[in-house]
């Protein structure tokens, strides 16, 4: 591609690469020049004018962003026709991003005039929402370097994977200590988590803080639940505490005990009898704030598997906004004593 500037008697054909406004002329960025705009150009005293020319193999910004996009547009994304040299990508339906990052990185890395960017991988989008753009910088770019960035691509699809309509039982261990109104606006804040899903709320039982009861409810909401969450009335400390010891008795095993993401740390991950997932949910999955209960929750609401090295890997980006009614915040010198029911 040619770029510079040019009389304007030699303009005919060029793209405009900076706008120009004169009295009674407007062109402006990638428009075309004709005989007309030659003209009006004359008239307006302009001698010269900045422009790009396409050269024998060059594609153009449009028509390149476009390919890209296309390339790697996977199951429900849709893309928008291009303008200036952008195409970007849209979710279908609500769920949950799927993106690659390293397959971004090589793309990216290709060509400095070939761009894509993602918004970030596993985050929880909604129908229409943005997701991707592809952004190629000047006019045009050489095939080779387009064939490039989409080989680059090898097979990585942006995708969403849809929310389900899951069927979630809860079951909820008491102690003494712990208010009854706290246990429903627990059921509620968890109801209000759901709503964007389309997921449910199934079998909802009460039993003793006590590893037999609480294994016995695990047993009876598990059946009719395609995932079950078990809330706690004492925070998970250890792999042999109420929750997991329960899970264990009921036949379950641990897979995941603690994760990098703060508020979040004391989540557990299991798996019952059948291999349905079991959560242990941390005490700030109580609150309505972001936290990450809700980043593997939203993950195991579309389907999408949540290991352990899945968990371990999410501590880049996982010290989240400290949640004010914690009893013992992680910023100053805390006196209060410590409590069952903080925001672990």
């Amino acid at each position: 591609m040619k770029f510079g500037p040019v009389a304007v008697s030699d303009a005919i054909g060029g793209i405009v690469a900076h706008a120009i406004r004169q009295p009674g002329l407007t062109l402006r960025k990638g428009d075309r020049l004709g005989a007309p705009e030659i003209a009006s150009l004359r008239e307006a005293g302009v001698d010269t004018v900045t422009i790009a020319e396409l050269e024998p193999g060059d594609v153009g910004e449009d028509k390149a962003a476009l390919r890209l996009a296309q390339e790697v547009a996977g199951d429900h994304v849709r893309v928008d026709n291009p303008f200036t040299g952008r195409a970007n990508l849209f979710a279908k339906t609500a769920g949950i991003l799927i993106a690659d990052a390293n397959a971004i990185d090589r793309i990216n890395a290709g060509d400095e005039r070939i761009t894509l960017a993602t918004l970030p991988p596993m985050r929880r989008v909604v129908e229409g929402e943005m997701i991707g753009t592809v952004k190629i910088i000047p006019f045009a770019v050489p095939e080779p370097a387009l064939s490039q960035a989409i080989a680059a691509a090898n097979g990585f699809k942006i995708a969403v994977a849809p929310f389900r309509g899951l069927r979630v039982g809860v079951v909820s261990t008491l102690l003494p200590g712990l208010k009854p109104s706290t246990v429903k606006k627990t059921i509620r804040v968890l109801g209000e988590r759901l709503s964007h899903s389309g997921a449910s709320l199934g079998s909802d039982r009460e039993v003793p803080h006590e590893t037999q009861a609480l294994a016995e409810a695990i047993d009876q909401v598990e059946p009719d639940s395609d995932l079950v969450i078990v809330f706690g009335a004492s925070a998970i400390t250890d792999r042999r505490d109420v929750i997991p010891a329960a899970i264990e008795t009921a036949g379950g095993k641990i897979e995941q005990f603690g994760m990098p993401v703060d508020p979040g740390n004391l989540l557990l991950l299991g798996k019952s009898r059948s291999g349905k997932t079991v959560l242990g949910a941390p005490g700030c999955a109580r609150s309505p704030k972001e936290n990450g209960f809700d980043w593997v929750l939203d993950r195991l609401l579309a389907d999408v598997p949540v290991t352990a090295q899945d968990i371990r890997r999410m501590g880049a980006g996982g010290l989240l906004m400290e949640i004010v009614s914690r009893p013992q915040p992680r910023g100053g010198e805390a006196t209060q004593p410590d409590t069952d029911n903080g925001d672990e």
